[in-house]
Order: structure tokens, then sequence, then C-alpha cells
């Protein structure tokens, strides 16, 4: 089986809370809500999946209730996004108010070329303003 530009991927996390993740990547960040889990079941996950639409990529933020895990990102841990373009200052505000926290980049690449966001949980988000594969 090959890997290829169509070939969906899923990137999944721990989160403290699926609320204030949905905040931050649906009203800050601009993705939509793919699916969530809707009831408590006893033995299962807590589920929010968010993305472009009809993306080939989406985050699984995951909540275990009954045995919770801890978010442990480092400062390596960051989904980047490519703009093209500079950083617009409203997304960053939306970022902010909908639950974020700006911070310096570890590798200073992207505070050359991006601003970075700490989601709730403290993954870094980077809003890069070069186009991909530069």
């Amino acid at each position: 089986m090959m890997i290829n530009a169509q070939t969906r991927v899923r990137v999944a996390r721990p989160s403290r809370d699926l609320a204030a993740a949905e905040r931050f990547y649906v009203d800050g960040l601009g993705l939509d809500v793919v699916w969530r889990s809707t009831e408590r079941v006893s033995g299962k996950h807590d589920l929010l999946m968010v993305g472009p639409p009809d993306g080939a990529w989406h985050f699984e933020l995951t909540r275990d209730p009954e045995h919770p895990v801890e978010p442990a990102p480092t400062v390596e841990d960051l989904f980047v996004v490519y703009l093209g373009a500079p950083v617009e200052d409203e997304q960053v505000e939306r970022l902010l108010a909908a639950g974020g926290t700006r911070v310096t980049a570890h590798n200073a690449y992207w505070e050359e070329y991006g601003v970075t966001v700490a989601d709730p949980d403290g993954y870094q988000l980077v809003l890069c303003s070069r186009d991909w594969g530069r």
C-alpha cells in the first residue's frame, strides 16, 4: 500500500478540556468539528475531531474521564500552518480570545517566519508566513 497526498491522516492528542480545545481550534483557528462524541459511555474516551472541511487530515482530541492522561507537550510538538502570507493580527487575537497563549518559539526559525500560540493544553500552533516546502 502506498501513501500519497490523498491518504487520510489523524493526529491524536489528549486534552484536559475538550470544550476549551474546541474553542481554540474552531473559534480561534477556524477549523470545523468533523465529529464529536455526544454521550458519556463508561470505558470509552470522549472524542472531538477537528479539521478542514473535506480535508485529508484532522486532529482527534481525546479525554478519558475514568483514566485521564495529562497532556505532555514539548517545545518541539508543533502544529505548523503555512499561510503563504503575513500573519494577520486579527487571527492571533482570535486565537488568544479563544484560550490561546502567545509564546516564544524554541526554534528561532518560527520566530522569524511566524507567530506561535499555545493551545489550552500547552501544544504549540505556529502560523507561518512562508509557503509550504521552504
